[in-house]
């Protein structure tokens, strides 16, 4: 994508400028340790900035080419994929999980469905399955502990994130409905990177991304909401098989700008469509009306949150209204729609002002000060928009 200088786009060059110094002088205090953002209106690129360390340890700068572990941005990429089974007719979003997988319907999980599990209605698990760690990568046996598992709550009842459960279901019912013919990863790649000229992008340790991957390491190891060492040790078990459809990707800020451009161009770029507008609007519609997302409730008592409303889009974490805190940014449009990552990365589109943000960070943060520092550095873009 071509580069405009930011007046051009209605940017204000000195607030994006300031953007920049804020990043710089957070990785100067070692509160993380680099990152890699661009900025995008109407599609054309008014911010690109790659700044500090892939491994601060090794002294390793980060380059605009590295590729990070997206961490659970992985989940807006499987439920395209799941999203387009739709459209092709194998799935629906009220199909039950146990007409695809029968096992499933246990322990009262019978009438789950697609739409639950994309929304975290399902009441599955909000930790991790019992697998052992060297086959956290195989979506069969994923799949099949999760089915075994009771559901933490009534399932229909409340909206609570499930970071590795909901997506193995979603991403074993991909895979069955494809035929059985192509591993996950590989529908994946034939179906959403591919089209999307996402070369850097995939599910598991691809080889040749290797040598450019960011380590993760967390930077800040307060006790919260995801074990530092679950997340610094996942890389540790991948391998180029890997399927962690809800976390188990690599991709670049490039790439990561690609996908998001093509949802915010309606489920298209570049003449190359894998979405089409109408899933876009049910996938960017608000589908839990002012439910809370339990993810948060531990941050009321540490950090004195209110309830923060999940707004989740069949697909999407969504703006939504109200003031809180929001990593896309208070001042975004309430129709703003993107995808997170633990601790570490971020992506969004607000359709009102046609911009795109992808953000993708080394050295991990516990989730409450990484929502603090989304929320104030996509506040910083918005109010670059002068006009």
């Amino acid at each position: 994508m071509t580069a405009l200088h930011p007046a051009a786009l209605g940017f204000d060059p000195a607030r994006l400028a300031a953007l920049k110094d804020t990043i710089a002088a957070d990785i100067d205090a070692s509160l993380y340790d680099g990152v890699a953002m661009i900025v995008a209106r109407r599609g054309e690129v008014a911010f690109r900035e790659t700044i500090g360390f892939a491994d601060r340890a090794a002294g390793r700068a980060l380059g605009a080419e590295d590729v990070f572990f997206t961490m659970s941005v992985a989940k807006q990429f499987t439920n395209t994929a799941v999203l387009q089974a739709v459209e092709r007719g194998r799935l629906s979003l009220t199909t039950r999980v146990v007409e695809l997988i029968p096992e499933f319907g246990v322990h009262g999980k019978e009438r789950i469905t697609v739409g639950d599990l994309m929304i975290h209605k399902a009441g599955l698990s909000a930790g991790f399955p019992p697998t052992p760690p060297e086959q956290s990568g195989d979506l069969a046996a994923v799949s099949a502990a999760v089915s075994a598992m009771p559901p933490e709550a009534e399932p229909g009842t409340v909206i609570n994130y499930s970071p590795v459960c909901a997506h193995a279901i979603l991403g074993e019912m991909v895979r069955r409905v494809d035929g059985g013919n192509r591993p996950f990863r590989r529908i994946l790649a034939d179906d959403v990177f591919e089209p999307l000229g996402m070369n850097d992008t995939a599910f598991g340790l691809r080889a040749d991304l290797v040598p450019r991957r960011v380590p993760v390491v967390v930077r800040d190891r307060t006790p919260g909401l995801f074990p530092a060492e679950a997340l610094e040790g996942m890389p540790l078990i991948m391998n180029e098989e890997s399927e962690i459809p809800a976390g188990g990707c690599l991709t670049t800020a490039p790439d990561l700008l690609r996908f998001a451009e093509a949802m915010r161009q309606g489920g298209a770029l570049d003449g190359h469509r894998v979405l089409s507008p109408a899933m876009l609007r049910v996938a960017t519609t608000n589908q839990t009306g002012d439910m809370p997302n339990l993810l948060w409730s531990y941050a009321k008592e540490r950090a004195g949150w209110p309830d923060i409303p999940a707004f989740l889009g069949m697909g999407f974490f969504l703006r939504g209204t109200g003031v809180f805190p929001m990593p896309f940014g208070n001042l975004a449009s309430p129709g703003t729609f993107g995808g997170l990552g633990a601790g570490s990365n971020m992506f969004w589109v607000d359709p009102l002002t046609e911009t795109t943000c992808v953000f993708l960070s080394s050295g991990l943060l516990e989730e409450i000060p990484n929502v603090c520092r989304l929320q104030r550095l996509s506040d910083m873009v918005h109010a670059a928009i002068i006009h």
